[in-house]
């Protein structure tokens, strides 16, 4: 079983290095579906994962100056509560100890659906409201949105919805994200999005994966051979993603999450 352990933690690797997502999305899935762990465990355990693989990226991010921390501490500020409150909703509930499960893969199956389309949407998207800003209807959203307070309030709500989506289900944090700041902050460069995302989703998963630790739906042991599965895993995998295409890995990546949706949804 460990040696399944660190070939998942490898895939994911894998996957996370050749796309910058997956780790969430694909983690949760194979620990429930193929190693049959427990579905709150599952999303615990792999919460921290997903704060400790993400977290050396924020200090290059930062070293380079491309986070938006007035974005963060607005996203924040609506995630963090969230988290807490849905932290205590299932310790309240006894989610943690394993029941309610359907909720959790439902709620898993949900956020799997949303990523995948966010994986698909994204570029013609933004192409999309780009060249539809003349509009009446796109320029309406847009006057509401290029209001600060507006886009303040939007963004911690946004906040308050992926931190609930995140805890009970440990996706959403990443290509979901970034598809919401693409929408509410369309100057941003490519780059300041996938930073400000990442910067914002590792508070967000470890805040959420502490919560899941106090009750008791952290594997540690688990978490280490994943962890130690995947550092090699984002060294190939980046390697690997400079030989081939992203306008193939994304789709692909984006079909697997919705079929996987789909098994958690029936």
């Amino acid at each position: 079983m460990e040696w399944g352990f660190l070939l998942a933690g490898l895939f994911v690797g894998i996957m996370v290095g050749m796309t910058g997502v997956g780790g969430g999305s694909l983690m949760t899935p194979i620990l429930i579906f193929i190693f049959h762990v427990q579905p709150a465990i599952a999303v615990g355990t792999d919460l921290l994962f997903a704060a400790i693989t993400k977290a050396g990226g924020i200090w290059s991010y930062w070293h380079h100056g491309v986070v938006k921390w007035h974005v963060v501490w607005r996203l924040a500020a609506g995630s963090i509560p969230a988290t807490l409150i849905t932290l205590w909703v299932m310790n309240a509930t006894g989610m943690h100890d394993g029941n309610h499960t359907e909720v959790i893969t439902k709620a898993l199956g949900i956020a799997l659906i949303l990523t995948s389309s966010a994986l698909l949407l994204k570029a013609p998207l933004g192409k999309l409201l780009r060249s539809q800003e003349s509009h009446p209807v796109v320029s309406a959203i847009y006057d509401i949105r290029e209001n600060e307070v507006n886009k303040a309030l939007i963004t911690v709500v946004t906040g308050a919805l992926l931190g609930v989506m995140v805890t009970l289900s440990s996706v959403g944090a990443g290509a979901l994200g970034a598809v919401i700041l693409l929408f509410l902050y369309p100057r941003l460069k490519g780059v300041e999005i996938v930073a400000t995302d990442i910067a914002h989703a590792v508070p967000l998963t470890f805040v959420a994966g502490l919560g899941h630790s106090a009750v008791g739906t952290v594997d540690w042991s688990l978490l280490m051979y994943l962890v130690a599965g995947s550092l090699p895993g984002i060294f190939i995998g980046t390697h690997l993603g400079v030989r081939i295409s992203d306008r193939m890995m994304r789709p692909l990546l984006a079909i697997i999450l919705v079929l996987v949706g789909i098994k958690c949804l029936i």
